[in-house]
């Protein structure tokens, strides 16, 4: 393919766009900066198998290595990170431009993709669960690591660290983001991501990568809403508290209480509701 549009260039997390902006003073022309958003193709394959087609993912370009192997692990067709062998960018035939939209990973055992694949894309905004059942995931994560215990002023302050660390999210406001924190509250890695699911991919992919999994005694920090699937995910990273600014839904409750993960929702500096795993959580916020 040559003279590609301009729609197959590679896009960055942060695009600089043009506005007209509106005030009392009058109309202005000035730049603004919005959020990257991409179709990701991700594709797997066995180590002699060529790779299939996985799902297509809107997501915000970057760290797009960790969010492939982040989404292969939370749907179990990677069962570990001891079967990642390589990542890489898809190969085009010579003359083809590089638009980075499409990854591919390579197990160390065969794979059978099949009626795993989606069909659909991802949306940013929403994940589509791809665990058929409860009882599904509850074999493949019977239940999360205690970890240590973690305070509740620690707790409790652990949106706004998410929050310094938000950097592309400042340039822009429009982004979800990710965060893994130990009990002393440092952070050992943030992602963001136009998706909250993403972004969540983005750091299980990281510690899959680092071999870090399982994650246990650290907890995961959500800057929106924590639906089935974010528990999903933070399970299959074997992390034990899930800590979210906002509402969970009732399956996310369900989960973490079948799966002894502490879910808390709607924290903010000295609150938190806890909607299951309570006693993880020792003290009073200060």
């Amino acid at each position: 393919m040559t003279g590609a549009p301009e729609t197959f260039r590679r896009v960055a997390p942060v695009e600089q766009v043009m506005v007209s902006a509106l005030s009392p003073s009058g109309r202005s022309e000035r730049p603004d900066h919005v959020v990257g958003e991409e179709p990701l193709e991700i594709r797997l394959g066995g180590p002699f198998d060529p790779p299939e087609p996985v799902a297509v993912t809107m997501r915000t370009p970057g760290h797009d290595f960790e969010l492939a192997v982040g989404f292969l692990l939370s749907e179990g067709l990677l069962a570990d990170q001891s079967e990642l062998r390589a990542v890489k960018y898809c190969d085009l035939p010579e003359g083809d431009p590089q638009a980075f939209n499409v990854v591919t990973v390579t197990s160390s055992r065969p794979v059978e993709v099949g009626a795993r694949r989606r069909q659909v894309a991802v949306s940013a905004s929403c994940g589509i669960c791809g665990t058929a059942t409860l009882d599904e995931l509850r074999d493949r994560c019977p239940s999360v690591p205690a970890g240590e215990p973690l305070s509740a002023e620690v707790l409790t302050s652990l949106p706004a660290r998410l929050r310094e660390n938000q950097r592309v999210f400042a340039r822009t406001g429009g982004l979800h983001a990710a965060g893994i924190f130990d009990t002393s509250g440092s952070a050992l890695g943030v992602r963001e991501d136009i998706g909250r699911h993403n972004a969540v991919d983005k750091l299980v992919g990281w510690a899959a990568m680092q071999r870090r999994l399982p994650l246990t005694g650290s907890a995961l920090v959500v800057s929106g809403r924590v639906s089935f699937e974010i528990v999903q995910k933070a399970a299959v990273a074997g992390i034990s508290v899930l800590v979210a600014v906002s509402a969970p839904s009732s399956l996310a409750v369900v989960t973490a209480q079948a799966l002894g993960m502490t879910l808390a929702g709607f924290v903010r500096e000295g609150r938190a509701n806890l909607y299951a795993g309570a006693w993880r959580v020792v003290g009073s916020p200060a």
